[in-house]
């Protein structure tokens, strides 16, 4: 989002449009069936934050910054607030966006924005490592996971168990499962069919 442009634009049905299709594309990452791996690099502002908190995971390199900077220009954050919100826990987001300073990579690592803090030279390679491990799983655990662990977040305990416990039902009764169970009895590599 560009704050030169969101300027020039000072209407509400610009604003609308802006923010329904920023939130269009976080409930896209957040509805794909397979995980999405943040790369961070460099400096995340406010949107680029959500986008962070949006993501499955999260990996930054070690100079990676991180605000949530709008209250320093008379805005409160909203949009953000709901992804980081939901990352960090209520506290440590609402005092990152009332305060709005910039957080260094382990300090995001440590309040939970991220999953794993590399060195700079190491981020694509940690990546690619990270993707290829995910990749070797069965696809339909991987997809279960996707599937349940956002949804059950929000639920009250019981729902949450209940839920989880429906979702484990179906895997097991997956190809995968049987395979996986097998080949750790026969002490082999399982052979995934993704069904």
């Amino acid at each position: 989002q560009d704050l030169k442009e969101m300027r020039e634009n000072r209407d509400e049905a610009y604003y609308a449009r802006l923010f329904a299709a920023a939130n269009e594309v976080m409930m896209a990452i957040v509805d794909l069936p397979v995980p999405v791996i943040a790369r961070v690099h460099g400096l995340a502002l406010a949107a680029g934050v959500q986008l962070i908190g949006s993501c499955d995971i999260a990996v930054a390199a070690s100079s990676a910054t991180f605000a949530v900077s709008g209250i320093k220009l008379g805005l409160f954050c909203s949009t953000p607030a709901v992804a980081l919100s939901r990352s960090v826990g209520p506290k440590r987001a609402f005092e990152m966006l009332i305060r709005g300073r910039a957080i260094n990579a382990e300090e995001a690592l440590a309040g939970g924005l991220l999953s794993l803090v590399v060195p700079d030279d190491q981020l694509d390679a940690s990546i690619s490592s990270l993707t290829a491990e995910i990749c070797s799983k069965s696809p339909v655990a991987v997809r279960t996971g996707k599937a349940m662990f956002g949804p059950q977040r929000t639920m009250s305990l019981r729902d949450a168990y209940d839920f989880a416990s429906k979702a484990m039902i179906k895997n097991m009764m997956a190809a995968d499962a049987a395979e996986g169970m097998t080949a750790f009895v026969e002490k082999r590599k399982p052979v995934w069919t993704g069904r």
